[in-house]
């Protein structure tokens, strides 16, 4: 097999509690698997715990994430992923990753952060059912489909959308 994202780097923003497991491993392992470098970023450098009961020990702080550094950023969702809803630490590393022209993708609940940010507006995305309102609220087009592509800005509704989600993320890589 190809490393076709060799060179790519790609920041996974997790919480700090009740991220969930299949949203961050099934990305993880396919981006790893095709040449990704992959850094996860959380709240707290403390072992995060899944909701599933995975644990992954962070690489660094979201406070320390530059997006220049990185050609993708995911907002991986989960029950905890709500941390980021209202962070202006989050709110600024979607846009300012949507402004560069960066792939900004998030999955579960987490496009609720991406919506917050503002880069949603007028934007084709989904979203897990429950948040559908909060993305609608800020002028989002939700679509209901699995994964839904808007220019760089990539979401899925939930954990049976997480492989289709890292897949898609890839062809998007691979194209940049």
């Amino acid at each position: 097999m190809t490393a076709i994202l060799s060179g790519k780097k790609v920041a996974m923003i997790i919480a700090s509690n009740g991220y969930r497991d299949e949203e961050f491993e099934e990305p993880r392992k396919i981006l790893s698997s095709n040449g990704a470098q992959i850094t996860v970023a959380s709240s707290s450098l403390k072992e995060a715990k899944g909701t599933l009961g995975g644990k992954v020990k962070p690489d660094t702080l979201i406070n320390d994430i530059r997006t220049e550094d990185f050609d993708c950023i995911i907002f991986v969702g989960g029950a905890g992923s709500s941390e980021y809803w209202n962070s202006p630490v989050a709110h600024e590393i979607a846009k300012s990753a949507y402004t560069s022209g960066k792939i900004i993708s998030a999955i579960c609940i987490a496009p609720v952060t991406l919506a917050n940010a503002g880069i949603l507006n007028g934007k084709k995305a989904t979203v897990f059912p429950s948040e559908v309102g909060r993305l609608r609220n800020r002028g989002a087009t939700c679509t209901g489909r699995g994964v839904e592509v808007d220019g760089n800005i990539i979401t899925a509704d939930g954990p049976s959308s997480a492989k289709n989600f890292a897949n898609t993320i890839v062809n998007k890589l691979s194209s940049k």
